[in-house]
């Protein structure tokens, strides 16, 4: 461990090997942090802090702050960070609540400056979020999501695999899985074709998503009847699922499709 004399860390927090502590950075005791970690001047990792290899944590992160939210009584929980994961400069991640007793970002994950992770959300893997960006409480974000910077995510929302959000939005609805979403008020602008070619999707499951959202946005159905259109015209495939999943599990609602399109 290369540690400066002006960082002060706990003797109890577990430090991996190989982890750089630059100065003035604050590691309290209740702490865990892998292998091979660059822990920047002025970053603050506090008590529940659980920190995977390959980290970077840039001046002013604030890692396993108290939750923002007042029925937090002191209970013990945790934030929780991926290998691989990059957090730039002054993005605050609180800890979670007996909601769920964890925050979670996970491994291959860029979170930009000045960003914020509120207690209990889930991000999993390969997970972009752009500058300022701001999670409330209870946000789930599946893998290779990327939500651009300046937007605002409301609390319980869910973001599904592979979808863009474009920059400064407000997002108040679930958003399903493969799509492109922008305007203000946000709506549904198509699917993520660069990011989906990017990752190795084919042309046949291109072409499939594609078609399943037409019938979802542009068909004039409901949502129900857009469901059952889906079940009955396509056949089952991991992605045909995915969708399907995702929307009959949906509590908030999905986001609306572009008025250009209905």
């Amino acid at each position: 461990m290369n540690q400066s004399p002006l960082a002060v860390v706990h003797p109890d927090a577990k430090i991996g090997k190989d982890v750089t502590i630059d100065p003035f950075a604050v590691i309290e005791q209740d702490v865990i942090i892998g292998d091979n970690c660059r822990i920047y001047s002025h970053t603050a990792i506090l008590n529940g802090a659980r920190i995977g290899n390959n980290c970077q944590i840039f001046p002013g992160a604030v890692i396993a702050g108290i939750p923002q939210d007042l029925k937090f009584i002191g209970e013990k929980t945790t934030a929780e960070i991926g290998d691989n994961t990059t957090i730039r400069e002054c993005v605050t991640i609180n800890r979670g609540t007996a909601s769920r007793g964890k925050t979670v970002v996970g491994s291959n994950c860029l979170i930009m400056a000045y960003s914020h992770v509120a207690h209990d959300c889930i991000l999993k893997d390969h997970i972009i979020l752009g500058n300022s960006t701001q999670l409330a409480g209870e946000v789930e974000i599946d893998d290779y999501a990327i939500v651009s910077g300046g937007s605002l995510v409301h609390q319980f929302t869910r973001i599904s695999k592979h979808v863009m959000i474009q920059g400064g939005s407000r997002v108040g609805k679930d958003i399903p899985p493969y799509t492109l979403i922008g305007r203000d008020p946000i709506v549904y602008c198509g699917i993520n074709i660069v990011g989906l070619r990017r990752r190795g999707f084919t042309n046949d499951q291109v072409f499939l998503i594609q078609d399943i959202y037409r019938t979802l946005y542009t068909r004039g159905l409901n949502n129900s009847e857009a469901l059952k259109a889906i079940e009955t015209e396509y056949a089952p495939s991991n992605d045909r699922d995915l969708i399907l999943d995702f929307i009959k599990t949906s509590s908030r609602g999905i986001v609306r499709g572009s008025l250009d399109e209905l």
